[in-house]
């Protein structure tokens, strides 16, 4: 079961799937739901809402989220809040030869959809960094640039062989791209005794053009009330990175499925940095 170590510590589970735990000093609360693929009639009220075709696999009502107790503050992660930032122009579309594949593939799929398909991005690409919400309508409390120097994830600390008290990895969207690739956005989370890291990551590997890793990472020192979250956008040309694993000698095909041995040989194209005080 997610959440259970075998330590003693476990979530509790309510009726609509929703998993929580709370923080040994009752500071926090972690909630995620994990169900399974939204049925034709959620599926075509989110198309509607978001204005685009969302992707083959969309899980709309899984989510992972952060809350602070004592305010209320919540750091949420959902499938519908990040498709909403997907390009829904021209501009944002990866002009290659697959769209129009890709276009005729998802008006089979979605054959209740009788309108060409507006120019998006289909690659689902998304520099999605979490829904914030809190108490009161009032509270203008906003996200501040920091730094490395300033407000550092404790890697240190994150690497220490402490117990994990939860641990989940929730599944929001992915999409095959028309049998040319992956497009996929996923979150994963672990507590610890002190301090929680949350990792939220779209991979999209479109084959023969491009490998792109969107990070939003979230620390939290439980003991406090800053939320540190750390955004990195990397990318390369498919063939650049081909190329830098067979100079590596590595199985091609294995590597451009792992997310994780691609990313130190991806260049960073953006990072920044902010933190939230919930007092």
């Amino acid at each position: 079961m997610p959440g259970y170590t075998g330590n003693g510590a476990q979530a509790h589970v309510n009726d609509s799937g929703v998993e929580s735990f709370t923080s040994r000093n009752g500071a926090w609360r972690i909630r995620t739901r994990k169900l399974p693929i939204l049925k034709a009639e959620p599926i075509e009220a989110m198309n509607e809402r978001l204005g685009i075709p969302i992707p083959e696999m969309i899980f709309g009502d899984n989510f992972v989220a952060i809350e602070n107790i004592k305010t209320g503050w919540t750091l949420e992660f959902n499938a519908n809040d990040a498709l909403d930032l997907v390009s829904k122009t021209a501009d944002g579309m990866l002009q290659v030869a697959y769209s129009e594949e890709w276009k005729r593939d998802r008006q089979h799929h979605h054959e209740g959809i009788k309108e060409v398909v507006k120019p998006f991005d289909w690659s689902y690409s998304t520099d999605y960094k979490g829904t914030t919400h809190t108490a009161s309508a009032e509270d203008k409390s906003v996200w501040t640039p920091t730094d490395e120097n300033t407000t550092p994830i404790r890697i240190d600390l994150l690497s220490r062989p402490e117990p994990i008290l939860f641990y989940d990895e929730v599944m929001l969207y992915e999409d095959e791209l028309a049998d040319n690739g992956i497009a996929m956005l996923s979150c994963k989370i672990r507590v610890m005794a002190q301090r929680l890291l949350l990792l939220c990551r779209f991979f999209l590997r479109l084959d023969g053009v491009v490998i792109r890793l969107r990070d939003t990472r979230v620390y939290v020192e439980l003991d406090g009330s800053t939320v540190i979250r750390q955004y990195t956008a990397k990318e390369e040309s498919y063939d650049s990175m081909q190329a830098k694993l067979q100079a590596m000698r590595e199985n091609v095909p294995e590597a451009f499925r792992d997310p994780n041995k691609l990313s130190p040989l991806l260049k960073t194209v953006e990072s920044v940095m902010d933190k939230f005080d919930v007092r």
